[in-house]
């Protein structure tokens, strides 16, 4: 009899989405791998870190138990949060709107997702084919292949300067740098690593109509990198969506702005992508000082790397 071929990627979301499973650790150890490995590999197969996924989709989850009358209590637990005021706050932030009032909002549980893998009751997954493309972004477009290299390299990044002592991160190193005036000074590590993750949680405030986002001057590397893979989905989803619809050209009016702006979509998806260019340039030069040496951040290197080595 013939065994059947061992589903690597299957053996990987399961293990994420173990009701048992609240921790990396947890996860890992139910793929039989070490936390690292465990989550190079979904990284790899599936574009999204195992944590962020089994946030996204436990919380796609409780949005749809909301959705059919269960309680907001039951939902949280059922989520793994600890509180309920926990789970209210990362429901609201995921979807715009307080749990409570999921009942008067009809329409999909989904969230953002770069690689389509999404809750589907009762209890299983669902990958939705144009998402899942757009997560191996070989033989994209230019655009698309841009905002990937760009998410990609700040994840890079952000691990390059993950063991640094706060000093490093604090220490001047380029003076009188300030790219964006409003943004403030871009002299350290930790205020370009900052400025990297925030900058697209404003602009989808902006387009979405929420609140400015609030981000700590000493935020740790790891809430960085946290904040980073939360807006990632939701930035893809945006560029995504936008194209879908051929509205580049639509304006939004950013009341965050005094007095209130407007923006065209497609000048604020290049002027994201060009000043995280800079950025990461810049870093790449600022890490050299504590000893931290990247790669050029060229875009066909890394596409080389996602296709194998043949693109």
């Amino acid at each position: 009899m013939t065994t059947p071929a061992r589903d690597r990627l299957r053996e990987l979301l399961d293990a994420v989405l173990d009701e048992d499973h609240r921790t990396l650790g947890d996860m890992a150890q139910g793929a039989f791998s070490s936390p690292f490995h465990f989550s190079r590999e979904l990284m790899r197969g599936a574009g999204e870190p195992p944590v962020t996924m089994r946030r996204r989709v436990l919380l796609e989850r409780a949005a749809w138990s909301l959705g059919r009358g269960g309680s907001v209590t039951d939902a949280a637990f059922a989520a793994g949060y600890e509180s309920v005021e926990g789970f209210s706050r990362a429901f609201a932030r995921a979807y715009g709107h307080p749990p409570g009032s999921v009942a008067a909002r009809p329409g999909s549980h989904w969230l953002p997702s770069p690689n389509g893998i999404h809750f589907h009751p009762p209890t299983s997954l669902w990958v939705d084919s144009g998402e899942a493309n757009s997560a191996h972004p070989v033989g994209a477009g230019p655009l698309e292949l841009m905002v990937h290299h760009d998410i990609d390299d700040i994840r890079a990044l952000l691990a390059a300067a993950a063991t640094l002592p706060r000093e490093d991160l604090d220490a001047v190193r380029v003076a009188g740098s300030v790219p964006l005036s409003w943004d403030g000074p871009d002299e350290t590590i930790g205020q370009v690593l900052r400025h990297l993750v925030q900058t697209k949680e404003v602009w989808l405030a902006a387009v979405e109509g929420r609140d400015l986002p609030e981000l700590s001057a000493d935020a740790s590397i790891e809430v960085l990198g946290e904040r980073h893979d939360e807006v990632a989905a939701h930035w893809l989803a945006l560029v995504r969506d936008t194209d879908r619809r051929g509205a580049w050209a639509d304006r939004i009016v950013d009341a965050l702005c005094e007095p209130p702006e407007s923006f065209v979509l497609g000048g604020i998806v290049a002027h994201v992508l060009t000043y995280s260019a800079h950025r990461r340039q810049l870093l790449r030069l600022m890490l050299r000082a504590p000893g931290r040496t990247l790669d050029e951040g060229d875009p066909i290197t890394w596409l080389r790397r996602r296709s194998g080595g043949t693109a």
